[in-house]
């Protein structure tokens, strides 16, 4: 939404208010009725389960959520999350590597400045506005392209902006970008910048947006640094009898936890909405975490450090994932432990004692984690590579004697002792006399390798076998020719592939 003055954006604010309060009045009526009939489904499932009845739970349970997700925007004051000191540099970063799956193909700039500047604000809910923000560039840009970053501080206003090569979005629809249930996509539902515009607006911040089809769209947030704000504890009404251990008190308050951390667990991960903590049984995992961190067994600590790192691998999840969730169980833990606090005196060093404590078990809970999760995914990379490795290096059999080994992309020191081992038994095994490899289609080849791929031609002379190489590039003649590299008489070179089996017909 460009700006043209206050009064266009005062009218932009002004109607998406009006919006938002029609809004708020419909899904609140709407959601009362869903939720029952929620109930009800739930209760037919136990008596007489049938999949039928799981499809329409799970598209109420949709429908739920996405009227939850217009009342935040629409009430953004319904939400109890306090303001807090933020680095949106460090958040960005983080929400990035989010996307690194789509890394291949759309190239990430970031160009931040100014990187030690913090504002105020509702992390979680901003979190949520650049994951949205972020998340619909990549998905403007069809194949490949661009998403630039910016992050700078003008005066005191931080300007964070972000731009992206995608189609761009059409003139006439730029001023209702925010409004509910508008989008520009066809399987949207319009929720997402309703969000962004919302929460941005509540921060005191404002947008603009810049797009032209076919070349992209850029959108521009901007907030005061300036904003402070009171930050403290919140009062959470816990249970607390006299002389209570604290550990006696967490006990009695298991419950309130349990449901304070799935509070703050799910607001956090509300922007990532293909993470399902309930798949995780994430709330079992912190039942046994809270367990072990209150009897301080560390062998039960690195145990459940290593099975979650195992499953949140096993699911594909980022490992960012954890670290997030184990912040929001720490937050979670020291409100209790103000909360205790408030009834127990305490001094300094006691204090200091707890948090040393604490943060000293849950870093060692941490480290198991991301052994066991990294020991996981490198266990999937080296089966991936080697199957990838076989099916890299075919021989192809085009008589009982005759053969041929097409290269393709890129080949470096590991591949090509791969291609070695795995051409010499397959010549052996079949018993080729004659083979043609073709190069042609090597993308790049390490200088290192060079010299190394004409000696397996030795190799496989030595097993009785002709070869005749193919497809050799002026870049690698000249590569060999710097290297010094000369080729015996008895290897045979041809300019294409099809030459050499016209030679092997012929019987050259």
């Amino acid at each position: 939404m460009q700006r043209n003055g206050d009064d266009d954006e005062d009218y932009t604010i002004s109607r998406l208010a009006a919006i938002g309060e029609i809004s708020a009045g419909i899904a609140h009526e709407i959601r009362n009725p869903l939720t029952s009939v929620k109930g009800f489904l739930q209760l037919m499932q136990k008596e007489a389960p049938h999949r039928y009845l799981e499809v329409a739970s799970a598209e109420l349970e949709q429908a739920i959520a996405t009227l939850h997700n217009l009342l935040q925007v629409s009430k953004p004051d319904l939400d109890d999350e306090r303001y807090q000191p933020i680095n949106l540099c460090s958040e960005l970063e983080s929400i990035l590597y989010l996307f690194k799956d789509q890394t291949y193909r759309v190239q990430i700039r970031k160009e931040f400045y100014d990187t030690d500047c913090n504002i105020y604000g509702k992390r979680n809910q901003l979190k949520k506005v650049f994951f949205n923000l972020l998340k619909n560039a990549f998905e403007a840009i069809v194949d490949t392209g661009s998403i630039t970053v910016t992050h700078r501080l003008y005066g005191n206003r931080l300007q964070v902006s972000i731009r992206d090569t995608g189609a761009g979005v059409p003139k006439q629809y730029i001023s209702l970008l925010g409004t509910p249930f508008f989008s520009t996509k066809d399987n949207g539902v319009g929720m997402g910048l309703t969000q962004v515009f919302s929460t941005v607006y509540e921060h005191g911040g404002s947008i603009d947006v810049e797009s032209q089809e076919g070349a992209g769209t850029t959108f521009t947030l901007d907030f005061r640094v300036n904003q402070t704000e009171v930050i403290g504890g919140i009062d959470l009404k816990l249970a607390y009898e006299e002389g209570q251990t604290f550990q006696a008190y967490m006990v009695q308050n298991r419950d309130a936890f349990y449901k304070h951390f799935e509070t703050e667990a799910s607001s956090s991960f509300g922007y990532m909405q293909d993470i399902d903590l309930k798949s995780l049984d994430i709330l079992t995992m912190m039942d046994r975490l809270i367990n072990i961190l209150i009897e301080g067994n560390r062998h039960e600590m690195a145990v459940l450090g290593k099975e979650l790192g195992r499953q949140i691998a096993k699911e594909d999840y980022p490992i960012v994932l954890i670290s997030e969730l184990m912040q929001t169980f720490r937050k979670c833990l020291w409100d209790f432990l103000y909360q205790y606090h408030r009834n127990v005196p305490i001094t300094e060093e006691e204090v200091f004692v707890l948090e040393r404590k604490f943060n000293h078990e849950l870093d060692h809970y941490m480290t198991h984690y991301v052994s066991s999760y990294t020991e996981y995914k490198d266990e999937i990379l080296k089966s991936h590579r080697e199957v990838i490795d076989d099916l890299s290096v075919p021989v192809i059999p085009l008589s009982n004697t005759q053969a041929i080994l097409p290269l393709v992309g890129t080949i470096d020191t590991y591949r090509a002792k791969r291609i070695q081992e795995n051409t010499l038994t397959q010549i052996s095994e079949l018993k080729i006399e004659q083979i043609v490899i073709d190069v042609s289609a090597v993308a790049f080849l390490d200088t290192a390798v060079v010299g190394h791929l004409f000696r397996i031609v030795e190799g496989i002379n030595l097993l009785g076998c002709e070869a005749t190489i193919t497809g050799i590039r002026p870049e690698i003649a000249n590569t060999m020719i710097t290297l010094g590299i000369t080729l015996s008489g008895k290897v045979k070179t041809k300019g294409t592939l099809q030459q050499a089996l016209e030679g092997m017909a012929a019987g050259e």
